[in-house]
């Protein structure tokens, strides 16, 4: 594992990059169900996604075995390759609690055929866990790192550690830490970072697409949202219509996908996947994420989620339909 101290910042990350659910089989083992696994990512590949992040927190990453991890980003490097894109960025997101199995992590994301990793803070210690001692942990795995380092800044997911503006623009500085998803709904540190970096040296992604524009609008370069998971084809026709100068259509369209957003975040990890197997037609309990995660089996809510995610399903086909 060499170190990464002369990475050049070139790669940046732009436009609509989904955390690719990880579908399970429906009995007591709860292997992954490959077969659908490789339907899913065939659909994200070629829906014109502009990446794929596999472990995400959609993607129940803290529940993934090594082995799957690597499986799971051979399985999007091969559907990629098939559909025409073997440059296809795709991102693996660590879960570790210490230093060293992150820095491993980010070893098997390279061997897999990842293209960066997407680093989560440690948050088991997080009574420790000060400004410097993040700042630390990021600057350490950044220079052993065989991979370009995305921060990943969810404070909900990591015990309310949330990095603010000044931190990320002093891990900016490093040679190897290319960007951060911010899903912490932080657009004045979008424009902190757009005001301190140039994207090729540091850049910053919404962490979901209802703040898309506004992200866009004071310089992030786009965003890893969940809702791609069903509905990538609206995520790329709002980016692709407010870069076009089409602002008016691209606001009306993200008010849609805000609205509808609202069913994927209220209805958490198990809520969204039942909604995309449902819209989708994948095979019944195919949604249940593992256990201890508690199983999506209230049918109120279930038809509340339905009724609040499924308005956009037309647009999505119409846009598909329309697509050369």
């Amino acid at each position: 594992m060499g170190a990464a101290a002369d990475t050049i910042k070139t790669k940046v990350l732009t436009g609509i990059h989904v955390p690719c659910l990880t579908w399970f089989l429906d009995d007591g083992t709860q292997e992954i169900d490959w077969d659908l696994q490789r339907e899913h990512i065939h659909f994200l590949v070629e829906s014109g996604v502009d990446g794929v992040v596999i472990a995400g927190t959609n993607g129940e990453a803290v529940t993934l075995a090594r082995e799957e991890k690597s499986k799971l980003v051979q399985f999007t490097r091969q559907a990629a390759v098939a559909s025409g894109r073997p440059e296809l960025p795709i991102g693996l997101g660590t879960s570790g609690q210490c230093t060293r199995d992150i820095i491993s992590e980010t070893a098997l994301a390279a061997a897999a055929g990842a293209n960066y990793a997407l680093v989560l803070t440690p948050s088991y210690f997080h009574f420790a866990m000060t400004t410097d001692a993040i700042a630390a942990f990021f600057e350490e795995v950044a220079q052993i790192s065989p991979l370009p380092i995305v921060i990943y800044n969810f404070p909900g997911v990591a015990a309310g550690l949330d990095l603010d503006a000044d931190l990320l623009v002093r891990l900016g500085k490093s040679a190897n830490i290319t960007g951060v998803k911010l899903t912490c709904g932080g657009i004045a540190k979008v424009a902190r970072i757009a005001d301190a970096y140039s994207p090729e040296q540091f850049f910053a992604l919404a962490g979901q697409s209802d703040w898309l524009i506004p992200a866009l609008s004071v310089g992030g370069t786009g965003c890893i949202s969940g809702v791609a998971n069903l509905y990538p084809k609206v995520c790329l026709r709002i980016t692709e219509l407010y870069r076009n100068g089409k602002v008016d259509e691209a606001r009306a369209m993200q008010l849609q996908l805000a609205r509808m957003e609202t069913g994927f975040g209220k209805g958490g990890i198990n809520g969204t996947k039942w909604v995309v197997a449902k819209i989708r037609g994948y095979p019944e309990g195919s949604w249940h994420c593992r256990r201890p995660y508690p199983q999506f089996d209230d049918t109120a809510r279930q038809q509340w989620v339905l009724e609040t995610v499924q308005p956009l399903d037309k647009l999505e086909q119409k846009l598909a339909n329309s697509a050369p």
